[in-house]
């Protein structure tokens, strides 16, 4: 693959999709864990939001190989360890990234192993873990502006 700009509507859309399934998740009541487990549709919820968040960070990594460094990632795991090697993450980020990889693969591969316990666990204590990784994503590309796109 040649090497191409962003496009800065995948890298918007990307970051607004997973900012927005997180704003979703902590509109449940993740401040009560009888609250939260009160109402199945809450357990639904969680699992959706914070798998679709995943799955944008990681299409936004894909992204960002694929048209700046003419790189194809197949694996969720490759894409962080693709980053690194190409400066987008530092080797923190791409080793939190490659955890958040292997948890997407649980939430679609192994979904049924997968408690509400535990949902409800990240969803009140590790969302932290996706915010990083976005603005990470964010410092890199405010660091390589000319990387983008800026046509529709």
């Amino acid at each position: 693959m040649t090497p191409q700009p962003l496009s800065q509507r995948v890298v918007t859309e990307r970051l607004a999709w997973a900012e927005q399934m997180l704003a979703a998740i902590r509109r449940l009541p993740l401040h009560n864990q009888q609250l939260f487990f009160a109402d199945e549709r809450n357990i639904w919820t969680a699992d959706s939001c914070l798998r679709r968040a995943l799955e944008a960070v990681f299409d936004l990594g894909r992204h960002i190989l694929a048209k700046q460094f003419g790189v194809a990632a197949s694996e969720y795991k490759e894409t962080a360890t693709q980053l690194q090697q190409h400066g987008v993450f530092d080797a923190t980020d791409a080793a939190l990234l490659r955890l958040l990889a292997g948890y997407r693969n649980r939430l679609v591969h192994f979904y049924h192993e997968v408690s509400a316990a535990e949902l409800y666990e990240i969803c009140s204590q590790e969302l932290g873990d996706i915010e990083k990784i976005i603005a990470a994503y964010r410092q890199w590309l405010l660091n390589h502006s000319d990387a983008l796109d800026k046509t529709l």
